[in-house]
């Protein structure tokens, strides 16, 4: 039986994550490709086909409910952790593959702890990571920034951090930045409670070959330092914001 092959490479996509214990990735899997398959159900008119299909469906419906339960779980003990280990000139890493999964309407408050958004394509990489939370977060109201000051062009990072603010009030959302000499951290907490630990922070892309290359504008194409992602989940955020 010849199930539409986008379906069966999301589907067995999604149970390499899940073997690998990266719930979180298995269920989006599950979810795109559960969503083929039923289409394809409605448009099926031999019987049994559509009672393979059916089955199919219920196995991994059952599948992704169980992992919905068990992440669940793992939140309300505070044992959740996601692993992705990012290898050196891989692809396939922008951010919003890397976890924008956890960006939700849940999402009001955000904090990049992060020493490095300095130098100019630092600051872009944090410009993309903005564009990215206001177009998935559709109750977002503050982005706060803890950085260090870059001692050869302040003015310059003053200035784009001056002219993100400006933009970023036009969608209702305020920055505030804050400057440490001694921040070593680098994490991305949400109010939701979800926390993303980048070993490098925001800068694990290399820098693209040219101007005229893919991977200049999307970060999915764009080969990666090593480095490792770490994904937990504390409910203590909340009560840490505002």
């Amino acid at each position: 039986m010849n199930i539409e092959s986008a379906a069966v490479n999301i589907l067995k996509r999604g149970v390499e994550l899940d073997t690998k214990k990266r719930y979180t990735e298995a269920l989006v899997c599950y979810q795109e490709g559960l969503q083929i398959l039923v289409d394809k159900i409605k448009g099926e008119v031999d019987d049994s086909a559509r009672s393979y299909l059916r089955k199919k469906v219920e196995e991994y419906m059952n599948r992704a409910e169980a992992i919905k339960k068990l992440v669940l779980q793992q939140k309300e003990a505070g044992q959740f952790h996601e692993q992705v280990h990012i290898e050196n000139n891989s692809t396939g890493h922008g951010y919003k593959t890397l976890f924008g999964r956890f960006l939700d309407e849940d999402v009001k408050y955000v904090s990049v702890e992060d020493p490095y958004i300095r130098s100019f394509h630092q600051c872009q990489n944090f410009l993309r990571l903005c564009e990215l939370l206001v177009r998935s977060c559709t109750n977002l109201q503050l982005i706060e920034l803890i950085t260090s000051k870059d001692g050869r062009s302040e003015g310059d990072q003053r200035e784009w951090f001056s002219n993100l603010s400006t933009d970023l009030a036009k969608y209702r959302v305020k920055l505030v930045v804050k400057y440490s000499e001694t921040l070593h951290d680098r994490q991305i907490t949400l109010s939701s409670g979800w926390i993303i630990k980048i070993g490098r922070g925001l800068d694990f892309y290399k820098a693209p070959e040219n101007k005229f290359c893919l991977g200049v504008y999307d970060l999915d194409l764009r080969p990666c330092h090593e480095t490792t992602v770490d994904i937990v989940h504390s409910k203590n955020v909340k009560q840490s914001y505002g």
